[in-house]
């Protein structure tokens, strides 16, 4: 059994064929999959997917790229759903300098709210990092998230950035890039880091792992991503499947 413990099932992708997809999942062995929310439109998603289906579980927070839009209002509505039993995580957030949208100071900002909100309703913070490694784990540092920890989603650094990453109470996820053929950095992680402290998902509908990439991802498509790791750590694909379900059931604490 497999958990997409990072999917965006409710993205407009899927709107045509939303049901077609979930079953797909389920023929695949994916048993749970966690919907993440990052504006007001996909949380309203996410929380209505997780009232729906038993398997699929929540995480709200507001989107680095989109942190110029974050108000006051915003986070203490994010704040309120926390308490929702099929919430199990807040956001994702983060920080991204490679679009402009939010200035860096801004993203900071909205970065360490959400990390003090994480620590007020006591659940984990799921971080989106594009090229501003050295700022989210210094401001991770800094606001002391490790009392909650977290994940690294989609994780695309180093060896050593994983493991500052785990010292800090982090997990490390990977997705669909560990399966590129270019994706040096990706697969050194997954071939060094251990089993214990890695998690899988797709990140669908984007980033789609080989031989779909470049088309639209799905959750089933997960099993190819532990496929990869367990290829790279010379492991059964059943040792990763099961310690990655353990990993992420600890994690995201599912009811």
């Amino acid at each position: 059994m497999y958990i997409d413990t990072h999917v965006h099932l409710n993205a407009d992708q899927y709107d045509e064929d939303l049901q077609d997809v979930i079953d797909r999942a389920l023929k695949s062995k994916v048993e749970k999959m966690v919907v993440i929310g990052f504006d007001r439109k996909t949380i309203t998603r996410a929380i209505d997917l997780a009232e729906r289906y038993d398997f699929i579980y929540a995480v709200v927070g507001w989107h680095p790229v989109d942190a110029v839009d974050c108000t006051t209002e915003d986070l203490e509505w994010i704040e309120q759903l926390a308490a929702h039993k099929k919430v199990v995580g807040i956001g994702e957030t983060g920080l991204d300098y490679y679009w402009d949208k939010s200035p860096k100071d801004i993203q900071q900002d909205i970065f360490r709210k959400q990390i003090q909100l994480a620590k007020r309703v006591n659940l984990p913070i799921i971080i989106h990092n594009r090229e501003a490694t050295e700022d989210v784990l210094n401001i991770l540092r800094e606001e002391d998230a490790q009392q909650v920890g977290g994940v690294m989603h989609c994780f695309g650094g180093s060896v050593e950035t994983a493991r500052e990453s785990i010292d800090m109470n982090f997990m490390i996820s990977l997705g669909g890039p560990v399966t590129f053929k270019n994706a040096k950095k990706p697969k050194q992680v997954a071939a060094e880091i251990p089993l214990e402290h890695l998690m899988i998902e797709t990140d669908a509908p984007y980033l789609a792992p080989h031989p779909y990439r470049g088309k639209r991802n799905e959750p089933s498509y997960v099993p190819l991503v532990a496929e990869e790791i367990a290829r790279l750590k010379e492991l059964p694909v059943e040792a990763v499947a099961e310690a990655t379900t353990k990993n992420a059931e600890r994690f995201y604490k599912f009811s």
